[in-house]
């Protein structure tokens, strides 16, 4: 994700310790981050933090999605991928088990607080499955959840992430449907016309909610075709990294 700015007053900083680091891929991990015991930290679904990048510079900070439910507790864990030149991934990259990371949050209103009440359509691509995936994780500690349907995009199977939970959801929950797709790109675009096809143009029913997460102006353009098909404005939430 982009540097961010955070709102003033909301600046606490946290100290968090990498309590383990896990290598997804050539160019992915997630670093998993204790708090002390008397640090109080609560999040929503979807949300994220803003890290600390040391610079010789000016302050730098960077946000990664917390890829976690608020009821998995600690440690707390952010999934991230290698960026050629990219300060924020070269540092966290460079971090072993034991080391510091200082952080602001929680931020970000692309969040799923409450059990989804209707059929609910997850859309993402490689690592924006960080928050999706707090947020289905969430929605599965309910009883009895709507259907849920995750459409998920890698480049190739191994920045497919998180394939074996999914696979292993669906097998425990008949509520989650799981439905990886392969592309080159690797990007939401790829499921453009397979989002018009299933969602627009062969059913008329405009009740379902959409979380749509990903890198660039895809998303807007995902979110833009369901709005206009008559799906409620409130019910197409995104996040745009």
């Amino acid at each position: 994700m982009a540097e961010v700015t955070p709102p003033a007053g909301a600046r606490k900083t946290y100290h968090g310790v990498v309590e383990r680091v896990t290598t997804h891929n050539a160019d992915t991990r997630s670093l998993f981050l204790c708090l002390p015991a008397a640090s109080e930290f609560r999040f929503l679904p979807g949300q994220f933090i803003s890290v600390a990048i040391p610079t010789d510079e000016q302050r730098r900070t960077r946000a990664y999605s917390l890829a976690l439910s608020p009821k998995d507790g600690q440690p707390l864990e952010i999934c991230l991928n290698l960026i050629p030149q990219g300060i924020g991934s070269q540092y966290l990259f460079s971090l072993e088990v034991g080391a510091e990371v200082s952080f602001t949050g929680p931020f970000g209103l692309f969040t799923l607080e409450h059990p989804p009440s209707h059929e609910t359509v997850f859309i993402a691509e490689g690592t924006a499955i960080a928050p999706i995936r707090a947020m289905i994780r969430h929605a599965l500690g309910h009883s009895r959840p709507p259907l849920l349907t995750l459409l998920y995009v890698a480049s190739d199977q191994a920045h497919l992430l998180y394939r074996a939970e999914f696979e292993r959801f669906t097998r425990e929950h008949t509520s989650l449907v799981f439905e990886p797709r392969i592309h080159p790109s690797g990007q939401v675009s790829a499921l453009l016309d397979e989002i018009e096809q299933r969602y627009v143009k062969s059913d008329s029913s405009r009740e379902r909610h959409f979380y749509i997460c990903g890198v660039g102006n895809d998303v807007l353009r995902v979110r833009d075709l369901l709005r206009a098909a008559g799906y409620a404005r409130r019910a197409v939430q995104y996040e745009r990294w």
